[in-house]
Parts: structure tokens; C-alpha cells; sequence
């Protein structure tokens, strides 16, 4: 071909391909287009190709060619079960769609390039394609195995992932057929072709009590059991408090001194004191001295950075640190020497935070409460209960007017109070949820969190001030869009927000949730607010904390399951002897923003795999009851139809195609579903009777319909 007719040939597909109303397509569809006859296809081919292969238009993992200079964007890969998924990225102001055929085979998380094909545009969402993938940040698939003769497959249970696993003879440790396996991915595999893996371990059958459990914290890669260096380590640390341990430390077995913790807990880190002298309150607030036992660079160290959070999944803990520990030495346990690291509040009789001490010292707690106990004797001043803690009944007296005093002060510099209500799921002995109840803050439990608060504050401020290197946890300001978008979608409920040049503050946000307190609408109002807002985070510089109208803010309370509480008590005692000189600032200067990025990734993995498992178990309990006519009311509504939350805090959902009355459209302003002809109406808040119609744990779905009768 002439270089004067390639060029020519150049520049007329190239301004084709400019053109606004062009849209990528395949060397047919050009040659249509174009009124190229077959016989010149591979000329065409051969022009196209050049201009690829100069960067001045593109081609598609789909043979399509797409225009010069699209945007190219980084981010997480985020998939759907139904073949397509989105790119979230900074880069752009909306998720990226990316249609099923164009993900080159991506998986849940990856780090990927992707091109922007189509804008967004008014109500149009952006379109792309997946170009590369940059980081797969998956490397193992937890699933069940699906066998063959010389073969088999694992099947995901993350329904997620658009492929199975292919296992070849010879990588499967003889898994049985039907088996939970995890399984190593060895290759991520090319369009078209299944990724290629090997199985590492058999977790058993799906009908062995906890196999599900097991997989899902599988599925989500948190380590289980403890290396086998860890658990020498622990061969050396002594079962009781010595005698040597006691020097230089405060004396505090004279207080009375308790613990208060749910009736299923065994690692108690935090224990209690409260005197009142001349009008002033004493709180103490005593914390599990983990860091004098767990030092810096040893194995227990490693293995705890490496977990970085006790997970709890509804019938087991996966703990940060060996039960030894975490249940033994550690745990401020009734009527045995403990070592803690204390934080002696001074308090006028208004709540007013006067001075503090920070110590490190030895108690002996008097009594292991429950928050039940302790809540029968504040709000209900059960006779029987007051008897059984006479001796102490005056001691939670004192502590629930301090309680009061903390909380309405914390109210009024704007703290925001989400007071969504969690499930409690008891299960059977083979694994099998039998009673999911609601399981509500009491006086008990906003009284342990109200002390909690105060000694994190405290400590953050001292040290703030003292400007060490140290690990706060902060929470942002709202980015100003969302929390924009989520002023105007209150105006729907005749609502309205203020928000100034300077952005919002907490005080209006908790003004709005007293606004709707005990409307239909609160829920949904409740959940929108908290998702506009930013997720909490762990970090080296001491920015405040938003949802609590925080100037200082840290993690102090848990080092038996958090690892910046430990990170921060170590600080804390190298301060408190007088070793945190230039080198040791210095040191943790260096490491302290790795672990603050390290705390968090873990903490978000934690939480999901909590969510995760809650949600099967759920939907794994709503498969007796399918059939059932049950109460609930309305929680949310969308075009595609309505939530019903029920008493025991399960939710599903009433499909609108399931409402075959009449023709139902979703109305904005009132956020309901009107029928077209009989003007009959769902919204917030609603009470209705629904049958439970499908329940399926692996989707993690519950579908409801609309009873006949309607309350």
C-alpha cells in the first residue's frame, strides 16, 4: 500500500473515530459502515492495526476499536454475580460500569486499568473497559468441590466471582465431592479460560456443624490458628502475676473494683473503679497491661500486627491473641492479682473533666458483672438482684449518675448517637441458627462505653499535647458532596439541613436524628446520614473524631483485641519510665503509619466477615419459615420494590413485581409506591403482613410477598 494512501486511509479513520456519535466496533461493522467490500478487509485490518499499534486509537478485548485518547483510570475492581461490576476510583466522580464480556476476567478487589469509553452524561452512566490488571488481590477462593475423573472444579461460594476454579488431576488432596476446600490460585487465566488453582486444605462437609462458619472467615483470609513459634512463646509467660511484676506500680487492690461484660465474655480487658470525694468524682478506668507480656518484635508481636483485630462470628471468637492470654493472664478475672494500665479521671459535680493520671498499676476486681445485672439494678432496682450486690448496689448508683453527667455533655458539643439495634443469633448444637432476637444498648452498656470514651479522649489529648509519636483514631468531616446529596433527598421529608462554607457539624446532624426520633422514616434517615459520612480510620496524626465531636481521639481500651490499644500502650509505658528518647520517637515515627494503614485494612476485613456471616446465618434460619405469614414493617423503598424488617431484626424484600394488584411506581417526594389505579400505597414506617417466600444463604438473599390482609 502507498504511504500516500495509508496516510490518507489513516486520517479517515481516524476522524471517524473522533466523531461524538462514533461507538466502538468490530472490523465488520467498520467495513459495513464503510461500503468496504470483503475482499479489502485485510487492508483495512492492516490500516487499523498501524494505528493501534501508534497508540492513536484503541481495540478492546472484545476485537472492538475504540477512540484516540480515552481517559484511563486506576482502581478497585468491584464484580456482580451477574457478569458485570464497576471500577471505584478517585479519578472519576461516579463508579466506572463495566459491562460483562469487558472485565478481562477480573476478580473481587483487583487493582485495574481501565479505559473510559463513554462518559457520563445527565442521567447516563460512565462506561468502560477493563485494559489490565495492575494487582490481584486475590490469591486463594474458598468454595465447594465439584469432582470429575481426572479433573474437578471449585466451585466459589463468593458468588462473585464470575469463574469456577479448575483443579488439575493430582492438585486436589483427594477432596471428596462435595466438599468446603480452600483452594491456591495458580493462574488467573486468559479471557475465556477458567483461572487455573490447587487445594490447600479440606475444611469437610457443608453439613458438619461450623464448616459454613469456617469457610467464610476462610473466604476472607483471617488467620485461625496460631504458628507453632507463637505458641512456644507462650510456654514462657507465667500464668499468674508475680511477685516481681509489682514493683513500681500503684497499688489499687483496696478500690472496689468490677468488671462488666456481656454473659458470653471471656477476655475482660477493662475494668472499673469510682470514688466520690468533696463533691469530685474518681474514675478509674483500668486497662489489661497486654504490652508487659507481648513485646515488641516477638513472635506474639507479629502474629498480632498480622491479625490486628479479634474477629467474632456468632458463635466463636477468632482472636487476636491465644486464649491463653486473652482468657488467662490478661483478663482482668474476679478475685485474682491483674496488672493494668490505668487512667484516673478527676471530675466536678457537673461532669466537667478536671485532671488525670496515667499509671501503671495492680487491681483485683471484686466481681465479674454482666451488663444484665448491672441494668436490673439501675433501671429496674430488682430486690433480688440489689440483694445478691448489696455491697455494691451504692458503687452502680454512683457510676449511672456519672454515666448521665458524661453522656449529656458529650450530647451537647454535638456527638452523634446511631442507635441502630444488633441481632443476637443463638444456634443449635449442630450450627443451625434457632432464635435471632434484637440485642439493644442498655444503661449497663452506655455506662462501660461512656467511661471507654472518656479514657480515649484523655489519653489522646495528654499525648497530643505532649506531641509523641502516636496512633489516633479520626474521623473526617463528610465529603461535602455526599453530605450535600444527602441534604436534598431529606427534603423529601420536608427536612432540611444548613450546611455552611465551613461544612457541617455533628450537632446538626445529631439535631436532625432527634428531629425523626420514633418517625417511620428515622431508620432510613439513620443508615443514609451514616453513609455519607466517611469511615473512621486509624492514623498517626490526631485530626479529631467528627461523629463524636472529638477534638482528640484514640483507641486505648482493648489491646486484648485491638491492636493499636496495645501499639499505643507501649508508647504510653516507654513515656511513663522516662525511655522515649530521640531514638525510640524516632522508631516509632517510622513504623507507627504502617500500622495505622495495617489496623485498619484489618479492621474493614473484620467487619465484613462479621456482616457476612450475620447475613447467612439470617437467611440460613429464614429457610424454616419459608411459607410463614409473618408482621413486619416497611424499612426502605426503591423502584424495584420495598424492605419489611420484622421484630427479630431480619430484613427481606417485597419485589414490586410480586404486587400483582396493579401497576405500583416510586415516588420520590413522599419515598413510597403508589398503584396507578387504586392509589394504594407502601412507605416508611408502614406496618404490613407479608409471607416468607424464599431464602436463599448462598446469595445471602430473602425474598418476601405481600399477605393477603394488610394491617
Amino acid at each position: 500500500m502507498e504511504e500516500e494512501i495509508l496516510n490518507q486511509r489513516k486520517q479517515m479513520l481516524t476522524a471517524l473515530m473522533k466523531d461524538p456519535q462514533y461507538r466502538p466496533m468490530k472490523i465488520k461493522e467498520l467495513a459495513i459502515l464503510l461500503g468496504i467490500p470483503k475482499e479489502k478487509r485485510e487492508e483495512l485490518k492492516t490500516v487499523l492495526d498501524i494505528l493501534v499499534a501508534e497508540g492513536k486509537i484503541g481495540l478492546s478485548s472484545r476485537g472492538k476499536y475504540t477512540k484516540p485518547g480515552q481517559e484511563v483510570i486506576n482502581g478497585r475492581f468491584v464484580s456482580n454475580v451477574r457478569g458485570f461490576g464497576f471500577v471505584e476510583s478517585d479519578e472519576l466522580n461516579q463508579d466506572l460500569f463495566i459491562p460483562a464480556g469487558e472485565t478481562k476476567n477480573a476478580m473481587p478487589g483487583d487493582l485495574v486499568q481501565a479505559a473510559v469509553l463513554r462518559p457520563a452524561s445527565g442521567q447516563r452512566r460512565a462506561e468502560g473497559r477493563i485494559v489490565k490488571i495492575l494487582e490481584h488481590a486475590v490469591s486463594q477462593i474458598v468454595g465447594t468441590y465439584q469432582k470429575s475423573r481426572h479433573y474437578g472444579f471449585v466451585i466459589p461460594d463468593n458468588q462473585k466471582f464470575s469463574s469456577d476454579l479448575f483443579i488439575p488431576e493430582g492438585k486436589s488432596m483427594n477432596a471428596e465431592n462435595g466438599q468446603k476446600v480452600v483452594a491456591q490460585i495458580l493462574s488467573y487465566g486468559e479471557e475465556g479460560k477458567n483461572p487455573e488453582g490447587e487445594i490447600k486444605e479440606i475444611l469437610g462437609s457443608i453439613t458438619d456443624p461450623g464448616t459454613d462458619i469456617l469457610s467464610i472467615a476462610k473466604a476472607y483470609d483471617i488467620p485461625m490458628d496460631f504458628p507453632p513459634e507463637v505458641l512456644e512463646q507462650l510456654e514462657d509467660i507465667p500464668e499468674e502475676v508475680e511477685p516481681r511484676d509489682l514493683q513500681g506500680r500503684k497499688d489499687l487492690r483496696h478500690l472496689q473494683t468490677v468488671t462488666i461484660d456481656g454473659e458470653d465474655a471471656k477476655d475482660l480487658d477493662d475494668a472499673v473503679t469510682l470514688e466520690e470525694k468533696d463533691g469530685h468524682y474518681f474514675l478509674g478506668v483500668h486497662i489489661a497491661d497486654v504490652s508487659h507480656y507481648v513485646k515488641e518484635g516477638t513472635p506474639l508481636d507479629r502474629e498480632a500486627l498480622k491479625r490486628g483485630t479479634s474477629v467474632y462470628l456468632v458463635d466463636r471468637v477468632i482472636p487476636m491473641l491465644p486464649p491463653r492470654l486473652s482468657n488467662g493472664i490478661c483478663s482482668l478475672n474476679e478475685g485474682v492479682d491483674r496488672l493494668v494500665l490505668s487512667c484516673i479521671m478527676e471530675l466536678d459535680e457537673k461532669g466537667a473533666m478536671l485532671g488525670h493520671e496515667i499509671a501503671e498499676a495492680v487491681i483485683r476486681s471484686d466481681r465479674r458483672m454482666t451488663y444484665t445485672a448491672v441494668k436490673k439494678i439501675l433501671e429496674e432496682e430488682d430486690p433480688e438482684v440489689c440483694r445478691e450486690y448489696e455491697a455494691l448496689t451504692p458503687l452502680f448508683l454512683r457510676m449511672g449518675r456519672l454515666s448521665s453527667l458524661i453522656r449529656e455533655r458529650r450530647r451537647k458539643r454535638g456527638s452523634i448517637d446511631f442507635d441502630f439495634p444488633e441481632s443476637k443469633i443463638l444456634l443449635n448444637e449442630k450450627g443451625f441458627p434457632t432464635q435471632i432476637k434484637p440485642y439493644e444498648r442498655n444503661s449497663a452498656t452506655k455506662l462501660i462505653e461512656d467511661f471507654m470514651l472518656s479514657a480515649n479522649e484523655t489519653i489522646a489529648e495528654d499525648y497530643y499535647w505532649q506531641q509523641q509519636p502516636f496512633l489516633y483514631r479520626v474521623h473526617e468531616k463528610p465529603d461535602e458532596d455526599r453530605i450535600q446529596s444527602f441534604a436534598t433527598f431529606i427534603n423529601n421529608f420536608g427536612l432540611s439541613l444548613h450546611i455552611s462554607g465551613q461544612g457541617i457539624h455533628p450537632k446538626k446532624l445529631q439535631a436532625l436524628l432527634d428531629r425523626v426520633e420514633n418517625t417511620p422514616e428515622e431508620p432510613l434517615i439513620s443508615r443514609l446520614m451514616l453513609r455519607s459520612m466517611k469511615q473512621a480510620r486509624y492514623d498517626v496524626e490526631g485530626n479529631g473524631h467528627f461523629g463524636l465531636a472529638a477534638e482528640y481521639y484514640c483507641h486505648f481500651t482493648s489491646p486484648i483485641r485491638r491492636y493499636p490499644d496495645l501499639q499505643i500502650h507501649r508508647i504510653i509505658k516507654e513515656n511513663l519510665h522516662g525511655e522515649l528518647n530521640e531514638a525510640r520517637q524516632a522508631h516509632y515515627r517510622k513504623i507507627l503509619p504502617g500500622v495505622a494503614l495495617q489496623s485498619s485494612s484489618t479492621e474493614r476485613r473484620a467487619e465484613e466477615a462479621e456482616r457476612d456471616v450475620e447475613k447467612y446465618k439470617k437467611t440460613q434460619y429464614m429457610t424454616r419459615h419459608l411459607g410463614e405469614e409473618l408482621e413486619g414493617v416497611i424499612s426502605g423503598v426503591t423502584g424495584y420494590g420495598f424492605y419489611v424488617e420484622l421484630p427479630n431484626t431480619v430484613e427481606g424484600m417485597v419485589h414490586v413485581n410480586s404486587l400483582e394488584d396493579d401497576y405500583y411506581q416510586f415516588r420520590e417526594e413522599s419515598y413510597s409506591l403508589t398503584g396507578e389505579m387504586s392509589g394504594r400505597e407502601f412507605k416508611l414506617g408502614q406496618r404490613v403482613r407479608i409471607v416468607v417466600e424464599q431464602a436463599d444463604p448462598v446469595l445471602r438473599t430473602i425474598d418476601f410477598r405481600l399477605a393477603n390482609s394488610r394491617i
